[in-house]
């Protein structure tokens, strides 16, 4: 996969893990953001989206009680959480300031990938819950974490136990992941995916790389599937 950055005096190429061969980093990333505004400006103050983290037991980052994030842009004066507007008023002002234009602020960093995790392993990744956190742009915003995430649970439940992939779906603050449940709305092209991308790391797990890597043994189409190549396969 190739993408360069227009006038931007560089390229690269690089085989990314989402599956879309169109995938564009820098597009992704202004959706991204998007969502990540959404999430921070009116989600988290949303009473369905407060049900739902409850629910999961996963804090929102206006309820962390260390350094709370109540919206996307900072406020300019005081400190968040120290008395002054409720966190809704500073997700209102906030939304204000940038519509009314000026200088940009620096959206506030969150990473939204343990708030998708957590939606994945207890089955509530469905798209109206995904709208309901991330807006109107979730697919082409987080849609590329949304999948390889789906793909990193299948991996995970493969691995190892149920414990195991517990404790590795756990959060720091006793926010322990409460049930796991198996991954939903499962279709054919992504079980094949997920397949296909196993097979590569059992390939490497036996040093099946470059030169040696499946695809270079005996030239041949692409994929690992159809060339006569014996991928080393866990024990049962």
């Amino acid at each position: 996969m190739a993408f360069n950055r227009a006038g931007g005096g560089f390229s690269f190429q690089q085989e990314q893990p989402f599956v879309d061969a169109q995938f564009d980093i820098f597009e992704w990333h202004l959706q991204y953001q998007s969502c990540v505004r959404y999430f921070l400006d009116h989600a988290q103050y949303s009473a369905p989206v407060q049900a739902v983290a409850a629910f999961v037991n996963i804090q929102l980052p206006f309820q962390r009680p260390v350094h709370p994030i109540l919206a996307s842009q900072p406020r300019s004066g005081g400190t968040p959480g120290g008395g002054g507007p409720s966190a809704r008023s500073a997700a209102a002002a906030a939304a204000a300031a940038a519509a009314a234009g000026g200088t940009a602020q620096p959206t506030a960093f969150v990473t939204l990938v343990p708030y998708i995790r957590r939606l994945i392993a207890t089955a509530f990744d469905f798209p109206a819950v995904l709208h309901g956190f991330f807006g109107d742009d979730w697919m082409t915003g987080i849609g590329p974490i949304h999948e390889t995430e789906r793909r990193n649970y299948l991996f995970a439940a493969k691995s190892d136990n149920w414990l195991k992939v517990k404790a590795d779906y756990d959060m720091d603050e006793n926010q322990t992941v409460p049930f796991l449940r198996p991954l939903q709305n499962v279709s054919e092209d992504e079980i094949v995916n997920a397949e296909t991308t196993w097979s590569e790391w059992l390939a490497m797990q036996d040093w099946m790389l470059g030169p040696r890597a499946p695809g270079n043994v005996g030239g041949g189409g692409g994929g690992l599937r159809g060339r006569g190549i014996n991928i080393k396969r866990e024990e049962d």
